[in-house]
């Protein structure tokens, strides 16, 4: 059996927080940890969407995803000219997994952007601006709505996101850097309030793995997204979601 460096159990999270108006001029901004991980998530509201919305009546959200030079033990190069693909696979991610909390005909013709800035690594820093990116939206939009900028809150699902691996050939939840590095299956998975599956990315590292450890992770999985609808939700106090026809 795998021995955790932290000492947790293996369906235990790391310690999990969110500081909110972190920034003082983004509408909604988080500083999410997990553990060792810190992200800066931020975000921006704008007129306007891109040319295949226009003239639909429906909004948009994306997002930008970088790795701060001092977040890691040895610097990491600023990504300037040309993203890595890495960096670009990341950013799709959270922009996909937040676009499913949106009812984007309720938000009207604006455009999201959500900011993700790794302060800190120590894995699962997708993972932590998803669900940090969530409560950093709803800020954002709350403070539009307050404002008369928008009719509503055009939040339709409350979005998660957690890390799972197999180390040894058992599940482990919520991997830190050296766990990352050892597993031989690596899955992230994005999930709703109704534990409705957004995306979930899994690579054998080394072989192969069964249907039965695949529900074996599942099952960690959604333990850990419920614990962090219920942080989110502690932090955010109630908020009514709009009904969809999804």
């Amino acid at each position: 059996m795998w021995k955790r460096p932290d000492h947790r159990e293996p369906n235990q999270l790391r310690p999990v927080s969110f500081e909110r108006n972190f920034t003082r001029f983004s509408p909604g901004s988080v500083l999410a940890k997990s553990g060792d991980t810190k992200v800066l998530c931020t975000v921006s509201i704008e007129p306007g969407v891109p040319k295949f919305l226009q003239n639909t009546g429906q909004g948009w959200l994306t997002a930008e995803y970088r790795m701060l030079p001092g977040a890691t033990p040895q610097r990491q190069p600023r990504e300037l000219l040309k993203l890595s693909g890495r960096t670009q696979e990341i950013q799709r991610l959270i922009g996909r997994s937040l676009r499913a909390a949106l009812d984007l005909k309720a938000l009207g013709e604006f455009t999201i952007t959500v900011d993700a800035d790794v302060i800190q690594a120590d894995a699962g820093t997708r993972t932590t601006a998803i669900t940090g990116g969530f409560i950093a939206l709803v800020d954002a939009l709350n403070s539009w709505v307050e404002q008369g900028r928008l009719k509503q809150l055009p939040i339709c699902h409350q979005i998660a996101a957690i890390s799972v691996g197999l180390l040894e050939g058992e599940p482990y939840l919520d991997l830190n850097y050296t766990e990352d590095v050892a597993a031989d299956v690596d899955f992230n998975l994005v999930m709703t309030e109704e534990l409705e599956i957004i995306e979930l990315q899994g690579t054998a590292e080394l072989g192969s793995f069964s249907r039965q450890k695949l529900d074996k992770i599942m099952d960690f999985a959604e333990l850990g997204i419920q614990e962090l609808l219920e942080a989110q939700r502690q932090v955010l106090g109630d908020f009514t979601f709009l009904k969809t026809d999804g």
